[in-house]
């Protein structure tokens, strides 16, 4: 069997929480996978094997899954999913750690029938019923610095009525990482968004629609994040994913945050009759 990769979207009770969650399967052969930033954490359930969290990352970590593997995963929103291990984030960073206590028996537990579509469907009940969501401010946090609408870091302190100081604790504690870090994550994030969805007309463009500089600044970051360049990264298109893989559910959030943002630059666009007939914008 070839290696596949199933992602869904995950429970409306985990809305919020939990980004996307999927099937992995490899073949007759190891597969080796290359793991990006995406600001948050993840969970990873070998089916027959022990569950581990995989930290928030600040660079690519290149993994060996063996063969005739099965992994139920779920990829958390930054800031939540720590609380499994009932450890601050930034304790976690560009670690994996074996899950351990209620945690580790609970969802062990129902990934060892080795039926994964049912296994999946039981994780997420499991942590549908516990108390991991981020507190109000850390989402609001996340939420100003997704990549559509950029915030300077000093401005949005002012605005959650913090110090940049009190911001930054904050964010670590929650997320693993400084605001300014997640927030360039994020911006990456919405640059793979766009390519998942084949928006843009080359790098240059998907550049610029993400916040970049230009495309010499999407690449370095490319590069900074994954240590590969977007060409290396995609499978050679640079704008478009070439990977196989359907990551919609993923990225649902980030193509959601741009569509919103297109259709008000369309409103504002658009050109109204006034009053006395005359057209204005």
């Amino acid at each position: 069997m070839d290696q596949s990769y199933d992602e869904s979207h995950p429970l409306p009770q985990l809305s919020g929480l939990v980004r996307t969650v999927w099937i992995q399967r490899t073949g007759s052969v190891a597969y080796v996978q290359r793991d990006l930033p995406t600001g948050g954490v993840e969970l990873h359930c070998p089916v027959g094997g022990v569950p581990r969290l995989v930290g928030p990352l600040t660079h690519a970590q290149v993994q060996v899954i063996p063969p005739r593997t099965t992994i139920v995963g779920v990829r958390f929103m930054p800031g939540a999913g720590t609380a499994l291990l009932g450890v601050p984030a930034d304790e976690l960073v560009d670690c994996a750690v074996e899950l351990w206590g209620p945690a580790a028996v609970a969802i062990g537990s129902v990934v060892a029938s080795g039926d994964p579509v049912a296994a999946l469907l039981d994780v997420q009940r499991y942590l549908a019923r516990q108390r991991l969501r981020p507190d109000p401010l850390v989402a609001e946090l996340v939420r100003r610095l997704m990549p559509w609408d950029p915030t300077g870091i000093a401005s949005l302190a002012d605005d959650l009525a913090l110090s940049e100081s009190q911001l930054r604790r904050r964010c670590l504690s929650a997320t693993g990482v400084g605001p300014k870090t997640l927030q360039r994550t994020l911006r990456f994030q919405g640059y793979l968004a766009l390519a998942q969805a084949g928006y843009g007309n080359g790098l240059a463009d998907l550049a610029a629609e993400t916040g970049y500089a230009d495309h010499a600044h999407l690449t370095r970051e490319c590069v900074r994040l994954t240590g590969v360049t977007p060409r290396e990264l995609l499978g050679d298109k640079a704008d478009r994913c070439d990977c196989g893989h359907d990551h919609s559910a993923s990225y649902r959030p980030f193509l959601a945050g741009w569509y919103d943002r297109f259709l008000q630059a369309q409103t504002s666009r658009t050109r109204l009759p006034s009053a006395h007939g005359a057209d204005r914008t």
